[in-house]
């Protein structure tokens, strides 16, 4: 049974978030128009000792830890917003506090770790979800081991993250028949992603037309999981949007990155449209004055 996370009014519209992380937007008018962002993907740390060679944050074992605590900025996030942060290998020393003070704020806090760390720390996680510091998990797929799956499973809002151009199709036909969630990521052409392609593009394209040929007729048309969903970078890359009706696409699709949310780098102190966004901008000390900032880029 699915539970009401949150309701608030966001503009002209209103937002609803269930507890599988559903979200439903409403609103009178023809377009959605936000006075504040509804999510921020927020990087805490530099800082990983998994060494994905196509990393595009490029983390290391020395990397630095950005500060969580400080920036006044986090006194004004909304209640609800959904904040997803990299968890890395969990060494971020004020993680644990930054849980609790998001909790005690409304946010929803989602974090994607590595399927090394998953399994490393797998009572940890399932600790802090089940006292609610965490409500989505995503996993970035290394190896679709039966050891993975039992533990994967234990987790209705875990999303196993898939880069295109790294996970072959056959590995996620491993991982079919769990009443799985998906999430494909587009390849970021960034740091140690810019490095690994030079070196492995035959391998990288070969993974990704793979991808374009069994993404509908296969691994959708066909129902490998529960659900499939991608990054704005994947539809771009996989043209999701040809394959579906119009209708279809007005329904599911979220929005253009900056339009509903953006990038804030806790590291070094910046925020920007996404990700990959060469234009970024020294942290304010309003979330509302940031999203402004992108708006304003549109």
């Amino acid at each position: 049974m699915l539970k009401l996370l949150g309701v608030y009014k966001n503009g002209n519209y209103s937002v609803k978030i269930l507890s599988d992380g559903t979200k439903i937007r409403e609103t009178n008018d023809d377009e959605f128009i936000p006075s504040f962002a509804e999510n921020c993907d927020m990087k805490i740390t530099d800082k990983c000792d998994g060494g994905c060679p196509f990393c595009y944050e490029g983390c290391t074992p020395n990397g630095r830890h950005g500060d969580i605590m400080n920036y006044k900025f986090l006194d004004t996030l909304h209640p609800y917003t959904e904040l997803a942060i990299n968890g890395n290998d969990l060494s971020h020393p004020d993680l644990i506090p930054f849980m609790h003070k998001m909790k005690e704020k409304k946010i929803i806090l989602n974090m994607t770790v590595n399927q090394i760390h998953f399994e490393r720390h797998f009572e940890t996680i399932k600790e802090w979800i089940n006292d609610g510091l965490i409500y989505g998990l995503g996993v970035s797929l290394k190896e679709p081991t039966d050891e993975f799956i039992e533990k994967i499973t234990k987790f209705p809002n875990a999303v196993i993250h898939v880069i295109n151009g790294v996970v072959s199709v056959h590995d996620l036909a491993l991982l079919t028949g769990h009443n799985l969630k998906v999430l494909i990521l587009g390849y970021k052409h960034l740091r140690r992603g810019e490095s690994y392609y030079e070196q492995n593009d035959e391998i990288v394209n070969a993974l990704q037309e793979d991808m374009n040929k069994y993404l509908f007729p296969e691994i959708i048309n066909n129902g490998w999981f529960k659900v499939v969903s991608f990054d704005n970078l994947a539809i771009k890359q996989l043209h999701v949007q040809e394959h579906l009706p119009e209708e279809q696409w007005k329904e599911f699709y979220m929005g253009d990155d900056g339009n509903y949310t953006f990038y804030i780098d806790m590291v070094d102190g910046t925020f920007g449209k996404n990700s990959l966004a060469t234009e970024r901008y020294p942290i304010m000390d309003s979330i509302d004055e940031m999203f402004q900032k992108i708006l304003n880029e549109n």
